[in-house]
């Protein structure tokens, strides 16, 4: 063999190894990388594998609390859900502002300055008839029209359907009386007197005008106050009530238990 051909030999094989090598190198870069996505893909099927915890439930706070007084519909519903309603709840804050400061004008007018219900209808009727009277004949002299004074009229229908209202509403309360005169139920009785009580306190404190702006007042703020946080008052309330009544069964086993009672029923006759 001559030595071209011993150094093409050696080459060859100079080349054949450092393919091996190459290819070695290779091989190894290609298992040392291939577990990375294989793990990352296994992670992927055990979060795919894994139950999904469910949400926790949100269920509202409003269902799990009994409503004041048994109250099942909204607290505009209870209002009668009309224009008195929008106003005690101010759905129409104009009409609710400029009836809470009526109110009060008319208080601060009575109660503050000290003017007088018939004093100021005199004056007041006094005043108007005096401008459209020196209205009415200087309008002749100042080349103006005279006042158009519009014609008053109450009608029929309004007056006859609210006294139709106010005698069922009387009616209804004189045989609530009546039941409650009976001797049949004790609990109401004690209410009704307990009310009867708490108002002549009220009464003697303060005179009719001021104990109507009080009323006024707590309708104009307290039912839209009860409108925003029902929740939480509904959730008071019950825990109050709940202790109220361990208390009226104290009270009812050791007084009201050995207090004689009025025939509840008629006896049957034979």
């Amino acid at each position: 063999m001559t030595e071209h051909e011993e150094h093409k030999v050696e080459k060859e094989e100079q080349d054949e190894s450092l393919m091996d090598k190459i290819s070695e190198k290779l091989h190894f870069s290609n298992h040392s990388s291939s577990p990375a996505p294989a793990s990352s893909s296994s992670d992927s099927d055990d979060e795919k594998k894994k139950p999904t915890s469910p949400a926790p439930e949100t269920s509202s706070f409003g269902s799990k609390v009994r409503r004041l007084f048994g109250r099942e519909r909204p607290v505009h519903k209870v209002f009668g859900g009309g224009k008195p309603a929008d106003v005690f709840l101010w759905r129409n804050k104009k009409i609710s502002a400029g009836f809470l400061g009526g109110a009060t004008a008319i208080w601060v007018l009575f109660e503050v300055v000290e003017y007088h219900l018939l004093t100021l209808l005199c004056h007041g009727l006094m005043i108007a008839l005096a401008g459209l009277f020196l209205w009415s004949n200087a309008s002749t002299f100042i080349h103006k029209s005279a006042p158009h004074i519009p014609e008053v009229h109450i009608p029929e229908k309004p007056v006859l359907e609210f006294a139709s209202a106010l005698r069922n509403e009387i009616n209804r309360a004189l045989a609530v009386l009546r039941e409650i005169a009976s001797g049949r139920d004790l609990k109401t009785f004690l209410l009704v007197i307990g009310g009867l009580w708490l108002a002549s306190i009220l009464g003697g404190c303060c005179d009719f005008l001021t104990l109507f702006y009080i009323i006024v007042v707590v309708l104009h703020t307290v039912p839209v106050l009860y409108e925003k946080y029902e929740d939480q008052v509904d959730a008071f309330a019950e825990k109050a009530l709940h202790e109220l009544k361990k208390q009226y069964v104290v009270f009812d086993a050791k007084v009201l238990s050995k207090i004689p009672r009025g025939p509840l029923k008629d006896k049957k006759k034979d």
